[in-house]
C-alpha cells in the first residue's frame, strides 16, 4: 500500500492538502445534495466525497470524482462548463499526491517504526 503514496506530507503542504480534500469533498457532497433525483452517480460521488473529507482511500476517491466530474462535463452540455473543470482537476491532484498526514490513510498506511527487542 506505501506505493500509493509518495509521503504523508506534514507541515504547511499537509495543511495545504487538508485544505483541498476539505474543500473537494463539500463540492461533491454539495453537487450530491443538489441532485434532483438519487442516482447511482449522485450516491457515489456523496460516497467518494465522504472519503475524500475523511482522507481514507484518498487516490481511489480522487480518481472517482474526477472521473465523475469529466463524465458530468461530457453528458451534460448545459451551464458553465469551468466549474467541472477545476473540480476534475482538483480531484486528479488530490488523488496523485496523496492525503497528507492528517489523514485516516496516514495513520493505516504511513510509515512505522518498529522496535526489536533483545
Amino acid at each position: 500500500m506505501q506505493r500509493l503514496y509518495s509521503t504523508f506530507a506534514r507541515g504547511w503542504p499537509g495543511m495545504g492538502l487538508l485544505c483541498l480534500r476539505m474543500v473537494g469533498a463539500a463540492a461533491a457532497v454539495h453537487y450530491a445534495l443538489g441532485s434532483r433525483h438519487l442516482s447511482a452517480g449522485a450516491v457515489t460521488e456523496g460516497a467518494a466525497g465522504l472519503l475524500l473529507c475523511a482522507g481514507l482511500w484518498t487516490p481511489i476517491a480522487g480518481a472517482v470524482l474526477a472521473a465523475l466530474a469529466l463524465w458530468s462535463l461530457i453528458s451534460f452540455t448545459t451551464g458553465d462548463p469551468w466549474g467541472q473543470i477545476l473540480f476534475a482537476t482538483m480531484a486528479a491532484a488530490l488523488a496523485m499526491l496523496g492525503p497528507g498526514v492528517w489523514s485516516i490513510d496516514a495513520r493505516l498506511f504511513g510509515r512505522k517504526r518498529l522496535i526489536r527487542e533483545p
